[in-house]
């Protein structure tokens, strides 16, 4: 993961973010964007711990005020930065990428409901949850943290989410990924 000298962590992920959306054709709101890149530059740096997803969104749901927008938050960004950009340290778990889009995808979509500040960046994240995941997952491969070699990793991943760049990776390497008796180009 290497940056340019004196380029600071919200810099780095930014052109790397901007990048992957590019690359993506995906339309996202600007602030929703942003919000994506400091999350990255948070957890870049810190050693990271969290605790159950499904555990946490449930105890956020049984409080209130700031400590409830606060607990869903941490599930929505959590869940955000494992299912994008450490989706392979999920393969043949007891929950997989599916589990923490859904979760963070409805963290997100109560944090826009509950909380009109907020409600449109968080709207956006809830809707475009898998574009973000399928972001940060370039994002990851892009710094290296993940082996984007590895062709049937790559090929389940598209099963799953429908990821379209594991279905370029596929395509590089000469597989043509089908679906549903359709095929993918």
């Amino acid at each position: 993961m290497l940056s340019k000298v004196g380029e600071s962590p919200v810099e780095f992920f930014r052109e790397k973010v901007e990048a992957a959306l590019k690359h993506q054709h995906c339309k996202v709101n600007e602030l929703a964007s942003f919000y994506v890149v400091n999350l990255l530059a948070s957890f870049a740096f810190r050693e990271f711990h969290p605790d159950p997803v499904g555990t946490s969104f449930c105890q956020a749901l049984q409080t209130g005020g700031s400590k409830k927008r606060d607990g869903l938050r941490q599930v929505g960004d959590v869940s955000l930065f494992i299912a994008g950009f450490f989706s392979d340290s999920l393969k043949r778990k007891l929950v997989d990428v599916d589990y923490y889009t859904q979760v963070g995808s409805r963290a997100y979509a109560i944090l826009s409901d509950e909380h009109p500040s907020n409600s449109k960046m968080f709207g956006e994240l809830s809707l475009h949850f898998c574009d973000f995941v399928s972001v940060l997952d370039e994002v990851s491969q892009e710094t290296h943290l993940t082996d984007p070699t590895n062709i049937l990793r790559q090929y389940e991943k598209w099963v799953q989410t429908g990821n379209r760049q594991s279905a370029e990776l596929l395509a590089r390497a000469g597989i043509c990924p089908v679906k549903a008796n359709r095929i993918v180009q």
